[in-house]
């Protein structure tokens, strides 16, 4: 029985120049990212490679329109390594594209394509929260569906997740405190996992210390603060990635799809939307098992009481990203009941890693309480 596996090689670089020397990055590469990454890191350093720029495809999540969209305009491109350069969004769509088939997408998620990897795949986190340079995770919305679906095969894995610090140093303060917010759920749900070991709880801990450390930090010495942090925090986002990568996340992340593929609400902080609602039910369903060894930690980080750990990391999380009642993003009261049932009947994969069991009327008094 697999308990822990780490698949890509991990690389640390200090500047875009030394990858793009060291890996020859050129021609027969397809490199996926945003328009200003590539104009602001390495437009000047590449030649040769077919560049696309997913902004080109829409805006947002990443979707099964935008990964159609792209295949249509390389689908005659011959590429041999696929590069992909970006967040979240980048890197779910880039994975596939290391696949010999790619479209029609949803017969991929459907396990109606036989997924066979035949490019080899490099990717470079710009955020420090997917954590999925090392995960074997897809995640799309599926437009017509309404609702966002995970694809995980071992195909997905990149060969390499190259870690640059230099990708960080402009990153608007929203998106550092939704991708790091995002890690340290990855971190958090991974813990409590019952797929979780003692090697997957190595780097789950390190990641929880990393970025709560990291945040007393900034919650002190203001935004600037962070700057002199971002290569701790690049690692603590991948420390987290594989640790639910091998332990997988839960209700968190499950509950919090239905508010990213109906509002659109950014991934990281559409979790954080959920984040201490679900570990606060957690704890009032199993208050004596391994939560407690968790909220042990936090406590020690947060210099708080255990009791009353979620309310102190919400206290330094607001500090860093202000938490929304779900209300404020438009959510109706009647859509609670169907943002309940798309979870229990769609999100089985991540529920199936909760710290305890929720029922459908837990998940929904849940969303109730952070309305």
């Amino acid at each position: 029985m697999k308990q822990f596996s780490v698949v890509p090689e991990i690389v640390l670089i200090e500047t875009c120049a030394d990858f793009v020397t060291n890996y020859a990055v050129g021609a027969g590469d397809l490199i996926i990212t945003s328009e200003r990454t590539y104009k602001t890191y390495f437009a000047d350093l590449v030649r040769g490679a077919t560049v696309v720029f997913i902004r080109k495809y829409g805006q947002g999540e990443p979707s099964d329109e935008m990964v159609e969209g792209i295949y249509e305009d390389i689908k005659d491109s011959n590429y041999q390594r696929v590069v992909a350069i970006g967040g979240g969004t980048v890197v779910d769509m880039a994975k596939l594209f290391a696949l010999e088939t790619v479209s029609p997408v949803l017969d991929l998620f459907d396990h109606k394509i036989l997924p066979v990897k035949t490019k080899e795949l490099l990717i470079l986190p710009t955020t420090c929260g997917t954590g999925s340079e090392v995960t074997n995770i897809s995640i799309l919305e599926l437009k017509t569906r309404h609702t966002k679906m995970g694809l995980a095969v071992p195909e997905l894995f990149a060969d390499k997740a190259v870690l640059i610090p230099e990708l960080l140093a402009d990153l608007p303060q929203k998106f550092f405190a939704t991708s790091s917010i995002d890690a340290l759920i990855h971190a958090m749900e991974s813990y409590l996992s019952p797929k979780a070991s003692p090697f997957t709880e190595i780097f789950s801990v390190q990641a929880i210390e990393n970025i709560l450390y990291g945040y007393q930090i900034i919650a002190t010495g203001g935004e600037a603060a962070r700057k002199a942090l971002l290569k701790d925090f690049l690692i603590a986002s991948t420390y987290a990635g594989i640790a639910f990568g091998n332990a997988g996340c839960g209700a968190v992340h499950a509950m919090s799809y239905p508010l990213g593929a109906v509002y659109h609400v950014p991934h990281g902080e559409a979790n954080y939307a959920m984040f201490t609602g679900v570990f606060k039910t957690y704890l009032r369903l199993k208050p004596t098992g391994k939560i407690q060894d968790l909220n042990n930690i936090l406590a020690k980080i947060l210099n708080c009481p255990g009791e009353a750990v979620y309310d102190g990391l919400e206290k330094l999380l607001n500090q860093i990203l202000q938490k929304k009642p779900l209300h404020e993003y438009g959510v109706k009261q009647e859509e609670l009941m169907s943002f309940t049932a798309s979870v229990m009947e769609k999100q089985g994969r991540l529920m199936a890693n909760n710290y305890t069991e929720l029922s459908k009327e837990m998940v929904y008094k849940i969303y109730q309480e952070l309305y």
